[in-house]
């Protein structure tokens, strides 16, 4: 049984490659999975855990796009189909903040050689998930502001159904 933790923040490796380098080692080490992702763009737990269940169910299901799980979390998270398009929610060489998905399997990983975690959560920015998620006017101005992680719910929900 997995167990899907969203961590919060400032990388203690400040260049993207070492970083991912050094999670990459951690995941090898506890035998589980860990995603960086760019903290502004996460809307919330439940968008996280949504993202890994969707994800993990369709490797079960053998329906997965991706090879490699981190990846094919990465894709649910962003609400995209396609690989290359999901990067965007990925960290970047600008990335001060980030959000890790971390799938466990029996062992909780050690991490603070990797990240300094804060007790913010979520703290989404409003523009770079609109733009993320390609949320557009008439959606804000037909829900509202406040029901944003609702339809970051629904891009991930809907990703699935684009084939």
């Amino acid at each position: 049984m997995s167990y899907v933790r969203l961590l919060f923040g400032y990388p203690k490796i400040q260049n993207k490659e070492p970083f991912l380098k050094k999670l990459r080692e951690l995941q090898e080490k506890y035998g589980c999975v860990i995603l960086a992702l760019e903290a502004e763009k996460v809307v919330s737990e439940k968008h996280a855990a949504f993202a890994a269940k969707k994800a993990l169910r369709a490797i079960f299901e053998n329906r997965n796009v991706a090879k490699n799980v981190s990846v094919e979390i990465l894709r649910y998270a962003s609400g995209q189909r396609q690989i290359e398009r999901a990067l965007s929610m990925g960290i970047s060489k600008t990335t001060t903040r980030v959000a890790l998905i971390v799938v466990e399997n029996g062992t909780t990983p050690e991490l603070s050689d990797a990240i300094d975690l804060d007790d913010k959560g979520p703290s989404w920015n409003c523009k770079a998930v609109r733009e993320a998620f390609e949320i557009g006017d008439d959606e804000i101005e037909a829900v509202g502001y406040d029901r944003i992680p609702d339809l970051v719910l629904e891009r991930v929900a809907l990703v699935d159904a684009y084939r």
